[in-house]
């Protein structure tokens, strides 16, 4: 126990230097988390597969160009979620909510690459990517 009070301020510089280590994980809503801009590279150089899980509406209203519409509550049945389970994921709705729920579904599914786009819909438009709307 003298160890412990004998070296309070030690004890203390570790666990914050720990818990700075653990913050961007934290912070950035965990590690399958994925900025606008890695998820472009995803698209990009391995070929991931976007899904987008918001309604028809909200979809039609905006989404990102590639982006396969399946709402969430239709998710678990699609046949428009790829057959290669081994294909990046990367699941998109508004703000990531909804798409977190659909990557842990995907996951079950057996999914084995499945990120959720950090922000959604939202973050892509601030980061200034193309958004599409469909009349």
């Amino acid at each position: 126990m003298n160890f412990l009070v004998d070296n309070w301020i030690w004890l203390l510089s570790a666990a914050a230097s720990g818990g700075a280590l653990l913050w961007p994980t934290i912070g950035r809503g965990g590690a399958d988390a994925v900025s606008p801009a890695e998820a472009v590279q995803l698209m990009n150089r391995e070929k991931a597969v976007v899904i987008d899980v918001c309604e028809p509406a909200e979809f039609a209203a905006g989404h990102i160009g590639q982006a396969r519409s399946i709402p969430l509550a239709q998710l678990e049945g699609s046949k428009s979620l790829p057959t290669n389970k081994a294909l990046p994921l990367v699941m998109v709705c508004a703000s990531g909510v909804r798409a977190r729920r659909a990557a842990a579904l995907a996951r079950r599914l057996g999914h084995e690459r499945v990120v959720v786009l950090d922000g959604g819909m939202n973050a892509w438009r601030e980061a200034g990517l193309p958004v599409r709307k469909d009349a």
